[in-house]
């Protein structure tokens, strides 16, 4: 079951905040070893550094399980049209399509709002889609199992 269009929000805005994070730490190895660099090579590697970031953090993520952090506090899961698990293609192309369709003022995530079954065009060009994922059983604390057994 394709996942709400709520909770897709929800996720993606938390997503922004953790990759903000993320290539915030990323950019410090990448500034300190390119300082001698004049500054019309070093902004557009720099760049490229950072698309590059974001795509390895986002394939990583979703290979190992079809969820990064914000999807699984969300409870959704990445999957191929089918259902199954991503391959390394749909996980490139899906990073590939929604880089290319975030930079029109985000038009490949409003594409949502007139597609048929709520796809972000990036989903829907990747053959890939966000469904609802089961709750996980977390693992209960020592002090909890203490008191069930008392």
């Amino acid at each position: 079951m394709t996942a709400s269009p709520a909770r897709r929000l929800l996720s993606l805005l938390y997503e922004g905040l953790l990759l903000a994070a993320v290539l915030l730490v990323g950019a410090l190895p990448f500034l300190v070893l390119a300082q001698d660099l004049g500054p019309a090579l070093k902004r557009p590697l720099f760049q490229i550094y950072l698309v590059a970031l974001a795509g390895i953090y986002f394939v990583w993520q979703w290979l190992e399980g079809g969820q990064t952090l914000p999807m699984k506090t969300w409870r959704i899961q990445l999957v191929t049209r089918d259902g199954a698990p991503l391959t390394p293609r749909h996980a490139l192309a899906r990073f590939a399509f929604a880089l290319a369709g975030s930079l029109p003022l985000g038009a490949g995530f409003l594409w949502a709002l007139v597609d048929r079954e709520r796809l972000f065009l990036h989903d829907r060009l990747a053959g890939t889609r966000i469904i609802s994922a089961p709750a996980t059983i977390s693992s209960s604390s020592p002090r909890q199992e203490k008191s069930r057994s008392a």
